[in-house]
């Protein structure tokens, strides 16, 4: 069933001891807004913990072609060493619209295509081909019909809006990043344990946020869900993901880390009926004490009076 209503959302978490979110640039310190101190969260990262939840409770089916009429299944396209250029080739091969290439051959293909042109890499099909192939993406894999793909590399699958857009958590408060010295006990090699002579502790580093409370807001477009097949089915299992995505996460990285609060707006109408932002302020969340360490140290008000006409908040959380 296609969505016929626009959703606007507000997801609270926090994070206990771990690192949330570390920073490539920055030896890994928990992400930072360098001129106020709050804590930082990509998009990207949490859009990484919803793939991560429907690929695990989600079977995959792995059998090759498209799947019946009116079915979608929920693969995952980006993945941890996926190779995209073969994704894109499943849907050319299921939908026969070319003779198939293995992955050693369309290899050899782009790297004779990128020494002839360096730079660019070979692309494929036509327009017609083009649009068959990214519905075809659309219909197997969740996350390029929710959050769309750029799929216009090497075997061409044109390119996804998604209908399900999210921005970068931050923190309610500034954070505060602790450094934490750890030590090795054990050695990787021979050689190593040699050259310590005896001594076999390495030290490390290790980097947390005491406690932070983080806020993140969600968009969700009616319009968008209809061009790429986002129904309500992927919409519930959105909500599904976005409760428990952190439950199916742990690491002593990352501490312990707790879906909070998921407040949805839900709109009568495709185009809305308030301004996003003005829903967003509806939600807020306010510390008890001057160093909060739990979420107990928060109080969230949440304001239902004088709703915009034709809006609805849904708790799912909170």
């Amino acid at each position: 069933m296609s969505l016929t209503n626009r959703y606007d959302f507000v997801l609270l978490f926090d994070v206990k001891d771990g690192n949330p979110n570390g920073d490539p640039d920055a030896g890994n310190l928990p992400r930072l807004d360098a001129e106020t101190g709050h804590g930082l969260m990509t998009d990207v990262s949490l859009k990484r913990k919803v793939r991560n939840f429907v690929a695990l409770i989600r079977a995959v089916d792995q059998a090759e072609g498209a799947p019946e009429p009116g079915t979608k299944r929920s693969e995952i396209y980006v993945r941890e060493k996926a190779i995209l250029n073969l994704q894109h080739q499943r849907a050319y091969s299921a939908l026969k619209l070319d003779a198939p290439l293995d992955e050693g051959a369309a290899a050899e293909a782009e790297d004779t295509d990128a020494k002839k042109k360096p730079g660019k890499q070979k692309r494929k099909g036509s327009a017609d081909d083009v649009e068959k192939a990214r519905a075809w993406m659309c219909q197997n894999f969740y996350d390029v019909r929710t959050f769309g793909a750029v799929m216009g590399l090497g075997v061409n699958c044109g390119q996804v809006r998604g209908p399900v857009q999210l921005t970068f958590a931050r923190s309610i408060d500034p954070i505060v990043t602790m450094e934490h010295s750890i030590t090795r006990m054990a050695v990787a090699t021979e050689a190593e344990a040699e050259k310590q002579q005896g001594d076999n502790r390495t030290m490390g580093r290790k980097h947390t946020v005491p406690y932070g409370l983080y806020a993140a807001h969600g968009f969700v477009s009616a319009f968008l869900g209809k061009q790429t097949g986002f129904g309500e089915d992927d919409l519930e299992l959105l909500w599904q993901a976005l409760e428990n995505m952190f439950e199916h996460d742990r690491s002593a990285a990352r501490g312990e880390m707790s879906t909070r609060g998921l407040y949805v707006f839900k709109h009568d109408s495709e185009l809305g009926n308030a301004h996003a932002h003005e829903l967003f302020k509806r939600i807020a969340a306010q510390k008890r004490v001057d160093v909060p360490r739990s979420f107990e140290d928060y109080e969230v008000a949440v304001n239902e009076e004088g709703m915009p006409a034709g809006v609805k908040l849904l708790r799912k959380v909170g």
